[in-house]
């Protein structure tokens, strides 16, 4: 017997077929709503997400409001519904317009919650299916840079409360939708593009909101938030307005200061902690003394000049002296740490070998056709909501930083032990995934060799195929680019012992080029800090 409530889920185009593997996988394990929601999430989002989106990140921040009915706009996977904290009679709605994506959510949901869950298909703007709605709260990641929104057809659509927008601010009609299917005091949070706080086409709309009260905060997040992951997106609070506040003011706050280097991106615990006691201090009492360089309210009538900027890093205190001074010791104090450690690393002198060795060689064309590797290339777009893994990636050593553009093409998810050889720009640079980089989407230009782990060890694999002259004889030169042939690279044929002996001396090389590229982040911390400190009198010259 079903126990779930039911829902209503939206019609759309069969999905594709799945591989015979997962149709038998499909076969043994389909018939219980725990294994339902196993396969759900791996035809949506990957492994990698739950690292993406842990209980502080801004995507579950929305649990601060355990609200009866909640709204997502523009709800993708359902993953901003799945964070909001449960209670008795509640009720989900949700709108998406690719309708696979919405029916996932609704199904998702179901399995998930007791709630009511009601989904539909439609362009929210244009044809919204919720407009009798007043939920108590509205969570939305909207699309971004959209010029195709319905500026024309909808010039006088009654949500345009504060204004209408221009054909290049959607992410103030979404605002604007947000509101309006909000009950009065309900609230609605939205992660917005950093340039909708600033850009002039919407400073009448901006400054609307504050002078009415319905924008309460703007929160700037670091870098990896949510897609795009290379840009520090913000975090909009509003609350709709039951009547106007006398003298309002508005929280804003900047998290830039938790932005991690290297791989693994910000400690979202700490940033989630962060925000959310400024937040409630504020809510609480309206107001919030200055928090220096994190965190401040100020009243909307000092952001009502001519630009109407809600960038939080334009109106923030600087650190306090004992706070700067304390940053930079700590960054050299990890520098050091980071200097010992590279030392360590150091490789031993090298040795000649006597005789050099004359190894049979396979290509990797020849490897793939073989079985003992899978070859795949990076896409153009892809309905995963993860970051990307970019050429720059690679070679810089760094996290995913890209985003890809949502497509009917199916994103390839790389694994720990992939890997990942960039085709362009002439350099020899080969990239074993680990753990922290694995369910990440590949980027364009970029190829993933998956070894048969009995046949090839990745590190071997990967060492090799840095070879220089490896490199030259595999690649073709234009003009203005050089493109690497992966097929045609070459590796000795040895036995998996020998491998492994070459895999773990390359994987100490790498263990020392990033402390080497850790090293050289930190002083360069260190050198902007030392001149930001000295230039507005937080350090002492002597």
């Amino acid at each position: 017997m079903n126990t779930h409530p039911p829902f209503t889920s939206p019609t759309g185009p069969t999905p594709p077929p799945r591989p015979p593997a997962q149709h038998r996988r499909t076969r043994r394990r389909a018939g219980r709503p725990a294994d339902l929601r196993f396969l759900l999430d791996g035809t949506s989002t990957p492994t990698r997400a739950s690292t993406l989106t842990p209980p502080t990140s801004p995507v579950s921040w929305p649990t601060w409001w355990p609200a009866r009915t909640v709204l997502d706009p523009a709800c993708g996977t359902g993953a901003l519904l799945r964070a909001v904290t449960t209670r008795p009679d509640q009720e989900l709605y949700a709108q998406d317009s690719a309708p696979e994506l919405a029916a996932l959510t609704a199904l998702r949901l179901a399995l998930h919650t007791r709630a009511v869950v009601r989904a539909a298909t439609g362009d929210t703007l244009r044809a919204d299916a919720h407009p009798q709605l007043h939920a108590d709260a509205v969570l939305c990641h909207p699309p971004f840079n959209e010029r195709n929104w319905g500026h024309d057809e909808l010039a006088y659509d009654p949500r345009w409360e504060y204004g209408f927008p221009a054909r290049t601010e959607s992410e103030l009609a979404w605002v604007q939708h947000a509101l309006a299917r909000l009950k009065g005091g309900g609230t609605a949070v939205l992660l917005m593009p950093p340039a909708a706080a600033s850009r002039r086409s919407g400073r009448r709309i901006r400054a609307d909101l504050l002078r009415r009260g319905a924008l309460r905060a703007v929160v700037a997040l670091p870098v990896g938030a949510a897609p795009p992951y290379n840009i520090p997106l913000h975090l909009w609070v509003l609350r709709r307005p039951e009547k106007a506040p006398a003298q309002p003011e508005v929280l804003l706050a900047d998290t830039g200061q938790f932005a991690a280097d290297g791989r693994g991106g910000p400690d979202w615990r700490d940033v989630g902690e962060a925000v959310l006691d400024a937040w409630r201090a504020f809510d609480r009492a309206g107001t919030l003394d200055e928090r220096p360089g994190l965190a401040r309210s100020l009243p909307v009538i000092d952001l009502l000049d001519d630009d109407v900027d809600l960038a939080p890093a334009r109106h923030l205190p600087p650190p306090t002296a004992a706070e700067g001074t304390g940053a930079l010791t700590a960054v050299r104090e990890n520098l050091g740490a980071t200097l010992r450690l590279t030392a360590d690393l150091t490789p031993p002198p090298a040795e000649a070998a006597h005789p050099v060795p004359r190894w049979p060689l396979t290509t990797i064309g020849e490897l793939a056709r073989g079985g003992a590797l899978a070859l795949r290339t990076g896409g153009n777009g892809g309905h995963a909501r993860v970051p990307v893994l970019t050429d720059h990636d690679v070679l810089a050593g760094t996290a995913p930083s890209g985003s890809l553009p949502e497509s009917d093409e199916e994103a390839v998810l790389v694994e720990p032990g992939d890997v990942v050889v960039p085709v362009l720009g002439g350099g020899s640079m080969a990239r074993v995934i680990d753990d922290a980089t694995g369910g990440a989407a590949l980027g364009r230009n970029l190829v993933l060799l998956r070894p048969e782990r009995t046949a090839l060890d990745p590190w071997f694999l990967a060492g090799f195929l840095r070879g220089t002259a490896n490199n030259r004889q595999a690649s073709s030169y234009a003009s203005t680019a050089t493109r690497l042939d992966v097929r045609r690279l070459q590796l000795p044929r040895l036995p998996l012992d020998e491998q492994r002996r070459y895999g773990a001396r390359f994987r100490a090389l790498d263990e020392f080029e990033r402390a080497l590229r850790r090293a050289g982040r930190l002083g360069e911390q260190l050198v902007r800090g030392m001149y930001d400190g000295l230039t507005d009198g937080t350090v002492a010259p002597d």
